[in-house]
């Protein structure tokens, strides 16, 4: 039950992402590559909420043998167009956590980054085995927001899922993987079970049901480093940048939330 877990964090699958996403995603051909690697070295996908409830159950409802996250985040339309075979030719389970204003449709509110799903494809997913997770209506940054945008931008986005989809959802995601005591509370309050953040570590218990570690996937993620992430090596020296510039963006965030209550209450 203790063992650590590997939470992969895709964002687009796309031949030609737009500029905006393009560090952050994947080609088709990577992703395929990736996918038949984790079959090869006999890792078995689950979904964010099925590793929830093992965890929350002391290991008393199992986890398969090297059990593994596939999580995708915003909604990109290359995640129905061009992952969603390849999850169906190995019977792979994933989590997509989808900002709601983003995705075409009624509630789309404009602001994506490139080409979304749209509701219908978000269905086929979840009708494919696909776990549908929330990741706030307009992909703010949590920790920034007063409480009354906090709450309706996590509760908007489940009610909305549950609309579309027919179930509310289970799990969520951190836009941008930036969270605080405050804001977990908000999404436990809003019903969630589990919440992922980023971390570019592997996953534990110990960091608790709402601060769910992930590790990464990028653009330049090659064959072979991406066979050490997935095995849980040489993450430290991987992602030191990372973890460098989140350790000194986290004190600017907490710097520039405190001088906006300051300014609140003056």
């Amino acid at each position: 039950m203790s063992e650590p877990v590997p939470v992969l964090m895709y964002h687009a699958v796309a031949h030609q992402p737009a500029r905006a996403t393009h560090g952050l995603s994947v080609s088709p051909a990577a992703f395929t590559e990736q996918m038949a690697v984790l079959e090869e070295r006999g890792f078995t996908p689950v979904t964010t909420a099925r590793l929830g409830e093992s965890w929350r159950s002391g290991g008393r409802v199992p986890l398969p043998r090297r059990p593994v996250l596939i999580t995708f985040d915003d909604g990109y339309e290359g995640v129905h167009r061009h992952a969603l075979p390849v999850l169906a030719k190995h019977g792979f389970a994933a989590t997509l956590f989808v900002s709601t204003g983003w995705l075409r449709g009624a509630h789309d509110e404009g602001g994506a980054l490139d080409t979304m799903l749209d509701w219908d494809q978000v269905r086929e997913l979840a009708h494919s085995g696909t776990e549908i997770g929330g990741h706030t209506h307009s992909h703010p940054q949590l920790d920034q927001l007063d409480g009354e945008r906090l709450w309706d931008e996590t509760a908007r986005c489940r009610d909305i899922i549950a609309d579309e989809v027919g179930v509310a959802p289970l799990s969520f995601a951190y836009p941008y993987g930036y969270s605080s005591r405050r804001v977990r509370e908000t999404v436990r309050e809003a019903g969630f079970a589990q919440a992922l953040a980023v971390g570019n570590a592997l996953a534990r218990p110990a960091q608790g049901p709402y601060a769910v570690q992930r590790v990464t996937v990028r653009r330049s993620t090659g064959a072979e480093e991406f066979e050490r992430l997935v095995e849980g090596r040489s993450l430290a020296r991987n992602f030191a940048r990372d973890r460098a510039l989140t350790k000194g963006y986290a004190m600017v965030r907490r710097t520039r939330r405190a001088l906006t209550v300051l300014r609140g209450r003056g």
